[in-house]
């Protein structure tokens, strides 16, 4: 499951080695002509972009991220280029921010793109990585794992591969007749492709998945390289709507996401609130934890909160500012079997320092500022953040495309059947909003709507305590968890919570205690400066699914048949929601509005196939189908 860093080695002429491979990441005659040559001509860019909306490139090596340099360089040369230009490619030995510092000094025509390419590299975990560049014009997924695994996880429609693996002597793996079947399912028609290499196998396997293949000129001293075009004819599903609206329902942090990352886009979006501002009910805490999920067998919730932890910690520095501190989180383990299952999966994951890691009790006491009874995992990247805030950033990202409703509450959304528009009106019937699309994202009260009453949703009542800075701790300002979070101080107050209670409960004395009962356990003695009677706090609910992952893409049409297959489902057409986030919801939100956003649009997803399927609205239908189908093979 862990990533390997690719070391650092040259060959005696300074060109970058792989021991690895045992082969060169570009060509001795000079890596910028090369990727100019091979792959930017090779594709006929900047040509082939010129005048879309969206170009999607799929390289198959990333190295030292040298091809996807030229292009963005290209692209921003290119005064006719797209409009969006997303960048996909995968790597299994990717290497450090400080290795491709090294690397990239010795390309000075880069200067500019490689620092901004540097600033945001990810650090290195399994799976997808998406980073923004140029205002979210240019897009660039990083698929980090073995590309035989993650290739076919990808959903995304491609108009130009680069296919720029080490040799196909050297690792045969990556020029596969299963790999290019992969590539041949993701081609648009008419895609191009352009490779250094000149196999006869490669030549072969790639007219036998559907390409037609021809020797070209090779670069340098090579005689000969290839190119091609996706020959088939393959029916394209793309999203088509008469004009790029959309409304949205809910304000709070599924909501705002959902707005921001089509206003990203261009879009036209209303927001539609039923309280007097974003944020008053579910996201409306005074602080907020933004944290990983580990689990030992790296499950689906785990994944999808590793890809969502980082891709929050990546949208926060491309929005408005809002209050919010990367201060550290540290996860206590609940008792003596937990702390070693913490360990033991710490140390089979292999993930990065900066990432996770697990300290012993007196370490974490020590990081903590207090006495902590037991080991935990310390997230070096944990946050804080005011979700009232976060909220208003992402609203406020875009000026006048995103407009917010207040005192909007939705009671009935209907389809227009001659626009084709959804169509939200309050209780009285008036019309407040419509457009071509529509995203439900407000919570429990989508139940009271016809298109989402049939969903699994369950409510969860949870209660915080607000504790005054006038009553010090001893512990230090980062967030701490053991069966309940203690979060640093902003303006004047700590969040510490939550404790479960009854529908419709609000914050007192009783909740309090409770609290305060769970500050003891979690930093012994600290709790005894406190008066529950004199404390105040918020209650707030907690809606989440049955299998603790959110509900977030398109919803099934009234009546829809659940296959066995997600694809064959039928989809209310423009219809989608972002709900079911339950206590995750810093962790999911910007993941799944940039899901929602690319699904809408038509766009390469953030997520592996397997992740937008566990996120699915429709799941729980084409599960209990799949189920009834092994159930008759039985009998």
């Amino acid at each position: 499951m862990s990533i390997q860093p690719a070391p650092l080695q040259f060959r005696s002429d300074g060109t970058p080695f792989s021991p690895v491979f045992d082969d060169v990441y570009h060509s001795a005659d000079g890596g910028p002509g090369q990727s100019r040559e091979v792959f930017l001509h090779g594709n006929n860019l900047p040509a082939a972009w010129q005048g879309q909306a969206v170009f999607t490139v799929l390289e198959t090596g990333f190295g030292p991220g040298l091809n996807f340099l030229t292009t963005l360089a290209a692209w921003r040369a290119d005064p006719q280029r797209c409009q969006r230009l997303h960048f996909i490619s995968v790597e299994k030995f990717p290497f450090t921010r400080d290795s491709l510092q090294y690397l990239h000094a010795q390309w000075p025509g880069f200067a500019r793109e490689a620092a901004d390419l540097q600033a945001r590299w990810p650090v290195l975990t399994p799976g997808f990585h998406r980073l923004t560049f140029d205002e979210g014009r240019v897009v660039l997924t990083l698929l980090l794992g073995d590309a035989q695994t993650l290739l076919p996880q990808l959903v995304a429609r491609v108009d130009a591969f680069y296919l720029d693996g080490f040799s196909p002597a050297k690792n045969p793996e990556l020029w596969s007749p299963a790999l290019f079947r992969t590539l041949a399912r993701l081609a648009r028609p008419q895609a191009t492709l352009a490779t250094y290499t000149s196999a006869g196998f490669v030549r072969r396997g790639l007219i036998d998945a559907g390409f037609a293949v021809e020797r070209r000129p090779g670069f340098g001293g090579k005689r000969q390289m290839l190119g091609g075009v996706y020959a088939r004819q393959t029916p394209v599903r793309q999203p088509c709507w008469s004009r790029q609206e959309a409304l949205v329902i809910g304000a709070g942090l599924a909501g705002a996401a959902a707005a921001e990352r089509l206003a990203a886009r261009g879009w036209q979006v209303t927001v539609l609130e039923r309280e007097s501002a974003p944020a008053q009910r579910a996201s409306g805490n005074h602080v907020g934890v933004l944290l990983p999920v580990l689990s030992l067998d790296d499950n689906l919730q785990a994944r999808l909160a590793r890809t969502g932890f980082l891709y929050a910690l990546s949208r926060f520095a491309e929005l408005p500012t809002f209050e919010h501190g990367q201060c550290g989180v540290l996860q206590l383990a609940r008792d003596d079997e937990q702390a070693a299952l913490q360990r033991r999966v710490i140390e089979t994951a292999g993930f990065p320092e900066g990432y996770a890691r697990w300290m012993d009790a007196a370490e974490a006491s020590a990081l903590a500022g207090a006495r902590v009874p037991t080991s935990g995992w310390w997230f070096a990247r944990g946050s804080w953040i005011h979700p009232p805030a976060y909220c208003r950033s992402q609203l406020n990202a875009h000026g006048p495309l995103i407009r917010v409703l207040t005192r909007a509450a939705v009671a009935q959304l209907e389809r227009d059947p001659g626009s084709g528009d959804w169509v939200a009106r309050d209780a009285a019937g008036t019309e407040l909003a419509r457009a071509p699309v529509a995203i439900i994202a407000n919570a429990t009260d989508a139940l009271h709507l016809a298109q989402t009453a049939s969903l699994p949703l369950s409510n969860s009542r949870r209660v915080v305590t607000l504790l005054p800075e006038t009553t010090p701790l001893a512990a230090r300002n980062i967030v701490i968890c053991r069966n309940a979070y203690l979060t640093p101080t902003l303006n004047g107050l700590r969040v510490l919570g939550a404790t479960e209670a009854p529908a419709g409960a609000e914050a007192g004395p009783h909740w309090h205690a409770a609290n305060l009962d769970k500050l003891g356990r979690m930093l012994p003695g600290q709790q005894t400066g406190f008066v529950p009677d004199t404390l105040t706090g918020r209650g707030c609910d907690r809606p989440s699914s049955p299998d603790r992952l959110p509900l977030v893409g398109p919803l099934p049409a009234a009546g829809a048949r659940f296959d066995v297959k997600p694809v064959r489902i039928a989809r209310a057409p423009g219809l989608y929601c972002a709900l079911g986030f339950g206590a995750r919801g810093l962790a999911w939100g910007a993941l799944a509005g940039e899901l929602l956003a690319s699904q809408i649009c038509g766009e390469p997803l953030p997520v592996e196939r397997d992740l937008a399927e566990a996120c699915d609205p429709a799941r729980f239908g084409w599960r209990a189908a799949r189920q009834l189908a092994r159930e008759k093979v039985k009998s």
